[in-house]
């Protein structure tokens, strides 16, 4: 029974440590995302990956404009970075 509880104890940590921040924004108030992608794009970010996140908030995979690897996630509505791996 405690290897049992012990496994599960682990699945639910490692499963909440890859989660990324929500958003709740209505989908009609979000940023266009050639736009959004764009914009980042200017500011030096070369994006490899863009997705919406089950999380409803926008997620690039990519590199910044000092050619370091990030992981970031943004707000839809405002653009406001919420996160970075």
């Amino acid at each position: 029974m405690n290897r049992i509880l012990a496994a599960l104890s682990i699945a639910i940590l490692s499963t909440s440590a890859f989660a990324g921040p929500s958003c709740n924004a209505p989908k009609e108030k979000w940023m266009d995302q050639d736009k959004f992608k764009a914009g980042l794009e200017t500011q030096g970010y070369k994006i490899k990956n863009f997705k919406v996140t089950k999380g409803n908030c926008y997620e690039i995979y990519g590199f910044d404009k000092d050619g370091k690897k990030v992981e970031i996630y943004f707000d839809p509505e405002t653009g406001a970075e919420l996160e970075r791996k």
